[in-house]
């Protein structure tokens, strides 16, 4: 199955030609560590344990030193949710965190929520860019709370790990959708079909959303991996290559 056609996408491969890894393309920038969420398959929760980060992930501390990262000349797209829910950040980390992303319009940041049912967000910066995850059709109300309730530039949705077939999707407003699988150890007993991801595929492009396949679905869907990035964040990579020259 291809779904990569003319102008429209822009896919990044390695010096093999093979499937990236998003993580090469988008930092974790982790200003707030902790969630009050409690997803049972938490990665964030179980490195926090690991490694003594905080000494409770159920409350959010948030960490303003690391705002001087987003002062680097060189350009970088940064997921500023890694470790934490948007949801769980008090108004004023927020604040800051967005006058800090307003003087640095060279990067590009990202952030996700599980709960956009709790916020409340108007803003106008170009470089941020708005997303909730969904992992099964059940959750699919997150996305219209996420229109309705954060007014912004830029929306994306994350479908990690999926667990079920969502169905029909509205992704009118959404420019990216990111799809994954479970991984780790519960990798064994979720399986996400790949009937589900081309599915998503096929109503994103419809709706005019660009598609990311995570690395982790090559063992699923094949080497043929779509990888398509919002310009913005192609902008970026293409800046930093320029650096390495």
């Amino acid at each position: 199955m291809k779904l990569i056609s003319g102008e429209y996408s822009r896919m990044w491969r390695n010096e093999f030609n093979m499937y990236v890894c998003i993580k090469d393309q988008i930092q974790n920038m982790n200003l707030v560590i902790g969630c009050t969420v409690g997803c049972p398959y938490c990665y964030a929760r179980n490195n926090v344990r690991r490694y003594h980060m905080i000494d409770d992930f159920s409350k959010p501390e948030f960490f303003p030193g690391k705002l001087r990262l987003m002062e680097k000349e060189r350009p970088q797209n940064f997921l500023l949710t890694g470790m934490s829910d948007l949801a769980g950040w008090k108004t004023e980390w927020r604040e800051q965190v967005f006058a800090k992303m307003a003087e640095n319009p060279q990067h590009q940041f990202l952030f996700l929520s599980k709960r956009p049912d709790l916020l409340d967000i108007d803003t106008d910066l170009e470089n941020a860019w708005f997303g909730v995850t969904v992992t099964r059709k059940s959750e699919l109300w997150r996305i219209d709370a996420l229109r309705k309730n954060v007014r912004a530039k830029h929306y994306h949705v994350t479908f990690e790990p999926l667990f079920d077939d969502p169905g029909e999707v509205d992704f009118s407003g959404i420019d990216w959708v990111v799809i994954g699988t479970m991984t780790g150890p519960m990798s064994r007993k979720v399986r996400t079909s790949p009937e589900w991801v081309c599915s998503l595929t096929k109503q994103a492009h419809a709706q005019g959303a660009r598609v990311f396949w995570k690395e982790d679905l090559a063992p699923i869907m094949g080497d043929d991996m779509i990888q398509e990035l919002p310009d913005a964040y192609s902008r970026v990579l293409e800046e930093q290559r320029k650096w390495h020259k």
